[in-house]
């Protein structure tokens, strides 16, 4: 019994250590996928906009103007595969944020027998420049390789460090692509500036903005086909991307981020009916939360272009400052034309505030002129300053309803005739029609003022300016009484 029961005895433990074998065997080899799975899912991963960034010259967006047949991009980015008895040009890319100039570089980079090499302006200085330079002439004489050289935000450089440059870009150690969002006539030095090529890169369009994100979540390397963008979000994320392709692309990798958090609550809460994974559709509410930005529903091409600019003209002409600095801060931030609000500035001048206040036309001017000189977003203080003066000067359309009174005359078939002395008599002959005879000029009369007829015989004593007691016009009023008796001889 014994020995029957050691043997049973001896089998079931057997059995129970096959039995925990298997079992450590498969808990070993779910605890190494786990960990797999969370190296994986704890393995960092590059922005989206990196992601995203063009491999060859046809996947860049925008800046078409620049990358036709033969251009120097093209050629350059082509590397030794480039045909032509033409060599590789430095190059000075200018442009705004997010136009793509660090996407151009790195696609130049990309061409066969090219050693690409990247320094940023804020970090670098003489020495790196110039072990730069050493290494380049070694990979051309040792290796039959170009050195192409990236240099970001070459404004920075003074001028000692981009004197440093000239060496290899003239010998032709390096190929120089640096990237500036200033003018480079200001903040290049005239030497390097003569030694390269200035490429000025445009911002993108709205279409070009839109074709990107719908390309980025759909390709691979983007998002992959895992979301869906309806059309209030796509619309939301190119107005706020301003024509900045890193921003938009940004942002649309955090309202993806908010719509799959969004997507794990509610799936949470239906535990038990499967992980079946599911396509994600970015909405509005999800780009707002990302980006921290509500979506101005504003239609420039609709209601709301002529609904917003009329309350923001009715708001300066109604002295309702804060009004009116949000409805121009409303326009602004859809997207409107600044020049179409500086342009209504400058017409609510004339028409609301006119003689009141007369250098209320003359901030409207400047402001309208300022906006085109420095462009967005500066020029929002610029428009910012001709609302506020506008709003709070004192108003009269005297001037306005003047001059459409004196439409209405002519209109209407008054105003025959021009008096004879008022004529002009300085061709032969004049004289004898009676041109001239009999005018006054009014620098001989006292205050500058001669007694005499102006206006045609049937509008005598016409009155079509009627200044107002507001401003600058209650001396106006005092003034204009007394031109009008002299002038009239009353």
């Amino acid at each position: 019994m014994d020995d029957l029961f050691g043997s049973a005895a001896q089998d079931s433990d057997d059995g129970d250590n096959d039995a925990d074998g298997d079992a450590a065997e498969s808990a070993q080899s779910r605890s190494a996928q786990s960990r797999s799975a969370q190296s994986r899912s704890t393995q960092p991963r590059s922005p989206l906009a990196v992601r995203m960034r063009p491999r060859t010259v046809d996947e860049v967006v925008g800046q078409q103007h620049l990358l036709g047949q033969g251009s120097p991009l093209r050629q350059l980015a082509a590397g030794a595969d480039a045909a032509g008895p033409a060599g590789p040009s430095s190059l000075i890319l200018w442009g705004p944020p997010g136009t793509g100039k660090t996407t151009l570089a790195h696609v130049i980079a990309r061409g066969p027998g090219r050693k690409f090499v990247e320094l940023s302006a804020i970090t670098a200085g003489v020495k790196d420049v110039r072990r730069v330079m050493d290494d380049a002439l070694t990979a051309r004489d040792l290796y039959k390789t170009t050195t192409v050289l990236f240099l970001d935000e070459i404004h920075r450089f003074n001028k000692a460090q981009q004197d440093a440059l000239l060496p290899g870009v003239e010998k032709g150690w390096v190929v120089l692509v640096a990237a500036t969002t200033e003018n480079p006539s200001f903040s290049v030095v005239s030497p390097l500036l003569s030694r390269s090529l200035l490429l000025t890169l445009k911002p993108l369009t709205d279409a070009d903005i839109e074709g990107l994100l719908v390309r980025a979540v759909e390709d691979p390397r983007g998002l992959n086909g895992n979301v869906r963008l309806s059309d209030e979000a796509l619309e939301h994320l190119v107005r706020v991307s301003g024509g900045d392709a890193r921003r938009a692309l940004t942002a649309l990798e955090a309202a993806a981020g908010v719509a799959f958090g969004d997507a794990d609550d509610v799936g949470s809460s239906g535990a038990g009916e499967g992980d079946t994974e599911q396509t994600v559709t970015v909405e509005l509410q999800h780009t707002e939360r990302a980006l921290d930005a509500a979506a101005v529903r504003y239609d420039r091409a609709g209601d709301q272009h002529y609904d917003v600019a009329s309350a923001f003209i009715k708001s300066i002409r109604g002295s309702d400052v804060d009004a009116a600095l949000h409805y121009l801060a409303r326009m602004l931030e859809a997207g409107e034309d600044p020049r179409f609000v500086a342009r209504r500035i400058v017409i609510s001048a004339a028409e609301d505030v006119g003689m009141a206040d007369p250098t209320a036309l003359q901030t409207a001017v400047a402001a309208a002129q300022a906006v085109q000189l420095i462009g967005m977003p500066e020029g929002r203080i610029v428009l910012a300053e001709a609302v506020v003066h506008l709003a709070t000067a004192p108003k009269s359309n005297a001037a306005y309803m003047g001059i459409n009174k004196a439409i209405a005359d002519v209109r209407a078939g008054l105003g025959n005739g021009i008096p004879a002395h008022l004529r002009d008599a300085h061709y032969p002959g004049s004289k004898q029609l009676g041109h001239g005879v009999g005018y006054k000029y009014a620098h001989d009369a006292p205050h500058s003022v001669a007694a005499q007829q102006y206006p045609p015989d049937d509008l005598v004593g016409r009155d079509y300016y009627e200044p107002t007691a507001n401003g600058a016009e209650r001396d106006i009023a005092v003034r204009l009484e007394r031109l009008r008796k002299i002038i009239r001889g009353q």
